[in-house]
């Protein structure tokens, strides 16, 4: 599946702003592994929130490069690539490495970075030659999504096959 790069500035904000820790006391302030652990434990939560059926998840986070590692089981591809966009739709993470398994392996997707301006018809029309198709995208990234009408830009949407 390989490293995903995403938009540092964009997705959930699940732990905290650069000004988190502005008012801790220099003495208290946590040490970058304690900061790492925190939004590794984050993420973890936030994954098992969607609901993808994954097991024995394991999230490590290096704060300084924002990139996430991942492992753990899922059942399908389709679990996998949401499990990817889950960590990488967070602010804060610049890439993702999956290294989960997939008990049902299947084609991978595409994916398409969402860039002012889209909507999910506009994206449907792009990859499948048909806007009426986006309901397709939509489902393809809940729990991620919410509102077909609800996409951000720096966003990194999963493009399934037909």
């Amino acid at each position: 599946m390989g490293l995903f790069n995403f938009i540092k500035e964009a997705g959930e904000k699940l732990f905290g702003g650069k000004d988190a820790h502005a008012a801790t006391p220099a003495a208290a302030a946590p040490t970058q592994d304690e900061l790492n652990a925190k939004a590794s434990k984050a993420i973890e939560t936030y994954i098992a929130s969607q609901n993808l059926g994954t097991s024995n998840v394991q999230v490590a986070f290096q704060g300084p490069e924002g990139k996430v590692t991942v492992k753990g089981d899922a059942p399908t591809q389709a679990a996998k690539e949401k499990v990817t966009l889950c960590c990488g739709n967070v602010a804060g993470v610049t890439s993702v490495d999956n290294q989960m398994g997939v008990t049902q392996p299947e084609p991978e997707a595409q994916y398409h970075d969402v860039v002012r301006g889209d909507t999910l018809s506009a994206i449907a029309k792009k990859f499948y030659g048909d806007a009426n198709k986006y309901p397709v995208i939509f489902e393809a990234n809940k729990p991620m999504l919410t509102d077909p009408d609800k996409i951000y830009p720096g966003q990194k949407l999963r493009i399934p096959a037909l």
